[in-house]
């Protein structure tokens, strides 16, 4: 059989970013190891291959102060394989990082040789500060305008830093890992809670500004909030940026910590198993945290360590690239037909906003320009699809820098860009977002439909073609060389897209 590709020769797919070196970190922690291999160490981060095993290295650390031999044992064989991995995946370079249980451990010095000898790399045991200044520059790299508290919980310790303009401040590390806290507590959850409230009573909390935000960071608790999603039916099971109102959240955790048991808590089927049992002692910890910081709300971000670790690496030129532009770039060039026509429907439609004068803040320019680049990322599904495909390739990528009504807004755009304005492919999403941004969504998918018939998603075209807007009627200015394009279909486009622009009139003039 033919093939396009040969393995030997190179083993990287056609849909993946041409001359890329992937980059990956293997993160050693207190309740798992996990590999996440990325594309490449750019500023939007995209995950090749991301897998955990659930080793319990933290487990009786607190006690023995030792890494048990058992656990040990099966942290090893997991590593075993991922080193393999990055081998067979042709990583450029596999950063080890050790967290909570490692630094602790009293045998660590054994355990840390024989990661180095399975990964070939040296390990690079993070202390509690360094470990809070990753886990902040994680939330940063994600969430970029972001000021208030991070907290990074993992099995054997919780870290807590004070963000400001990019900028993290006082990184603290507290006995209050999930792992930790089941420990010292006896198994009681509600003990966990008068645990965490007194290890806390003199931390960075106190000094932050009453009714600020706090960033939630570690597995546990993103499980938790996870299991808020599915128990209040929220409408997008995404972590990151997922954002609830403080009192809301603990009243939460009290149920769960207050239900008596590790396994029957409200939605623990859920959970997976290997974090059931932790999540009511995340939620101990959450609820103190949250009281403690007298917090408006929480943020979860799926970004952390890891992330950070990567973003600190990079140069301020980098460090300031926007990620969400860059992703959605980057997509543009794997998926779209032509990546130089988004960059015309950004100019095309920047003209329209210009003739009709209407103004839009940074943040709405912004997502206008994002939704230009994932225009034309659905043309390979069937016709019928197209819409539900591009969607989910959208409000459900691991783009980063957008929140969730943000995902709503680009979602209901391709959802009209591609079925029309009666499209209800994107109506679940549309209440995470306010009415004002569903209008503007609609307004931009209307547009796109005007401007892809007369183009065929080639660039070139309209930037030749204009908007005039007077008296309320609304003019389409073609060139005399493109006069062809005025046919029944462009102007029923046309006068849709007027309807939406709450314009009375629209025509199509030759000039």
């Amino acid at each position: 059989m033919n093939q396009f590709w040969g393995v030997d020769a190179d083993p990287t797919a056609q849909g993946r970013i041409k001359g890329a070196q992937p980059v990956a970190v293997l993160d050693i922690g207190s309740n798992s190891v996990r590999l996440v291999v990325y594309e490449r160490h750019a500023r939007s981060l995209t995950p090749l291959y991301n897998e955990k095993a659930a080793c319990a290295l933290g487990r009786g650390v607190g006690q023995s102060g030792r890494l048990a031999e058992a656990n040990m044992a099966q942290a090893l064989n997991a590593i075993k394989r991922f080193a393999l991995v990055t081998r067979m995946m042709r990583v450029g370079k596999v950063h080890v990082l050790a967290t909570s249980a490692v630094r602790e451990a009293k045998n660590r010095d054994e355990f840390v040789s024989a990661v180095e000898a399975l990964m070939e790399t040296p390990v690079e045991v993070l202390s509690g500060e360094q470990e809070a200044h990753f886990a902040a520059l994680g939330v940063v790299s994600g969430m970029p305008d972001f000021n208030g508290v991070v907290g990074d919980l993992g099995g054997g310790s919780l870290e807590l830093s004070i963000v400001s303009g990019g900028v993290d401040t006082d990184g603290e590390s507290f006995e209050l890992g999930g792992i930790r806290l089941q420990d010292d507590s006896d198994g009681s959850p509600l003990r966990a809670g008068e645990i965490a409230q007194e290890r806390l009573a003199k931390s960075c909390l106190s000094k932050v500004k009453k009714g600020g935000s706090f960033v939630a960071i570690g597995g546990t608790w993103r499980a938790l909030a996870k299991l808020h999603q599915v128990v209040t039916q929220y409408p997008l099971h995404m972590v990151q940026n997922y954002t609830v109102p403080a009192d809301q959240m603990i009243a939460f955790c009290n149920d769960i910590v207050a239900s008596g048991s590790l396994k029957s808590y409200a939605g623990a089927e859920h959970v997976s198993s290997s974090r059931r049992e932790l999540v009511p002692f995340g939620a101990a910890a959450l609820a103190e945290v949250l009281k403690t910081g007298n917090f408006a709300e929480i943020v979860f971000s799926a970004l952390g360590v890891r992330e950070g670790y990567l973003f600190g690496m990079l140069d301020e030129a980098e460090q300031a690239i926007d990620p969400l532009i860059q992703g959605a770039e980057e997509l543009s060039v794997l998926r779209s037909r032509s990546p130089a026509h988004a960059n015309d429907l950004i100019e095309f439609t920047e003209q329209f906003q210009s003739a009709a004068g209407t103004k839009e803040s940074p943040d709405e320019k912004r997502l206008r320009e994002v939704a230009c680049l994932l225009a034309d990322i659905g043309w390979r599904a069937h016709p019928d699809y197209r819409a539900s495909q591009s969607i989910d390739s959208v409000a459900y990528s691991s783009l980063m820098g957008v929140d969730h009504p943000g995902r709503s807004f680009l979602a209901q755009v391709i959802a009209v860009r591609y079925d029309g304005l009666k499209s209800k492919a994107a109506h679940a999403l549309a209440p995470l977002g306010s009415p004002e941004l569903t209008k503007r969504a609609r307004l931009l998918g209307a547009l796109f439909r005007v401007a892809y018939p007369m183009t065929a998603a080639m660039p070139g075209i309209l930037p030749r073609i204009r908007f005039e807007v007077a008296e309320n009627s609304l003019s389409l200015i073609l060139p005399s060389d493109l006069a062809f394009l005025d046919a029944d279909h462009l102007r029923n486009r046309l006068g849709h897209f007027a309807g939406v622009a709450d314009l009375k009139e629209s025509k199509v003039e030759i000039r």
